[in-house]
């Protein structure tokens, strides 16, 4: 948990007056953990488009926020690009520091998020056919590095970070949940592949992915209740990070209404009809176990304000993960017919958009004051094994 305290500090460090890098120190403490701000914003967008409810103004306004998703997407991949390529060695300790290392998963969630968000209400600016483009190709990249990702992080858990059971932290969930966003942001293409075989090909990968994601996860979130149970609560700078868990729960409920919606096109019954069924009998449960999770980590998070949590980009963790809850209870709603579900849905939204905001506002406060990109106030201790 050291580490995880000591990544949590990177951006909450005072500014420093030593020189960090000889080009564009600036960059130098910009880590994948930025991304997250890609994340949390087009979300808010997707997640708009899809309440049930029609208010003035609401689908322009989650244009708006489109178009700035894609804009901090460019930004943040011209930014990381420059540490890449300036300060190659913090950069490959990232990658050594599993405090920092599983965070690489949110540049393939930025893509699929972003490109999610071009199909949902970008089309309204750019037009169907160039949304759709832009979609198929941000889902096709974002999808072959969430795979990777998904692989190689774990690989590197288990050969070179040196981890303890009191180290496990929802964190540890972002490089799995990747594909989980692939599997619910793909099925919106399948409506315009041809009928037949690119079809199916596309939807039941899609349904691979949910697997893929959904059982991975499924073997680390023990770990995380057991480490909070015997262990006690994170670091107050961490404690945001528990909303992470919420991303694979409303990320795959979303998945799956998302494929039983598109199902009857591409598949034949009964199989299309199974699907459909799989979408409420898996999603209820399912985001029940997320609002009980909702709960428990916002009694945390209070906990942790009263004790002087003070912002870090972890409260980024706010945003994405209600988000995707927003989209698996609209997805609920619509097949249930549930009202309840629908102002579920409304509910969580102003939940997104409030959290979207604060984290917003003191993200640009702590950019332009210097302090989310100072360089760490304590020494990074050893992470990595050596074999």
């Amino acid at each position: 948990m050291v580490t995880l305290a000591h990544s949590a500090a990177l951006s909450a460090a005072p500014a420093s007056r030593g020189a960090v890098g000889t080009r564009l120190p600036a960059l130098r403490h910009l880590g994948p953990n930025w991304y997250a701000t890609v994340m949390g914003t087009a979300i808010v967008a997707t997640a708009g488009a899809g309440l049930p409810l029609d208010v003035p103004g609401l689908r322009a306004g989650c244009a708006v926020v489109w178009a700035l998703s894609a804009v901090l997407l460019a930004v943040v991949l011209t930014a990381r690009a420059g540490h890449w390529l300036h300060h190659r060695d913090q950069a490959r300790s990232h990658l050594l520091d599993p405090a920092v290392a599983p965070f690489y998963g949110c540049l393939a969630m930025a893509l699929l998020a972003v490109g999610a968000a071009t199909l949902a209400v970008g089309r309204d600016v750019l037009g169907e056919d160039v949304a759709v483009a832009v979609d198929a190709v941000l889902f096709g990249v974002g999808t072959l590095l969430g795979v990777a990702v998904a692989v190689t992080i774990p690989y590197l858990m288990v050969v070179r970070h040196r981890l303890e059971a009191a180290d496990a932290s929802p964190v540890w969930l972002l490089p799995l949940v990747t594909p989980m966003v692939s599997a619910a942001v793909g099925p919106a293409l399948v409506p315009y592949l041809p009928a037949g075989q690119g079809r199916e090909a596309l939807l039941l990968g899609c349904y691979a992915l949910f697997g893929l994601s959904m059982l991975a996860t499924l073997t680390m979130l023990p770990l995380v209740f057991a480490r909070l149970v015997v262990r006690g609560p994170l670091p107050l700078a961490l404690t945001p990070v528990l909303f992470l868990v919420l991303g694979p729960l409303g990320q795959s409920t979303t998945a799956v209404n998302q494929v039983a919606d598109v199902a009857p096109s591409a598949l034949g019954a009964p199989y299309a009809d199974a699907l459909g069924a799989f979408a409420v009998v898996y999603g209820v449960p399912v985001m029940g176990f997320a609002l009980l999770w909702l709960a428990l980590s916002a009694a945390l998070v209070v906990r942790a304000a009263r004790r002087g949590m003070r912002f870090t980009m972890t409260w980024w963790a706010f945003t994405f993960p209600v988000g995707t809850c927003v989209t698996g209870a609209e997805g609920l709603g619509k097949h249930t017919g549930l009202v309840a579900l629908e102002w579920l849905a409304v509910t969580l939204f102003v939940l997104l958009v409030t959290a979207w905001a604060v984290a917003g506002w003191r993200t640009l406060r702590g950019l332009f004051g210097g302090r989310l990109l100072a360089a760490p106030a304590v020494p990074r201790p050893a992470t990595a094994r050596s074999g």
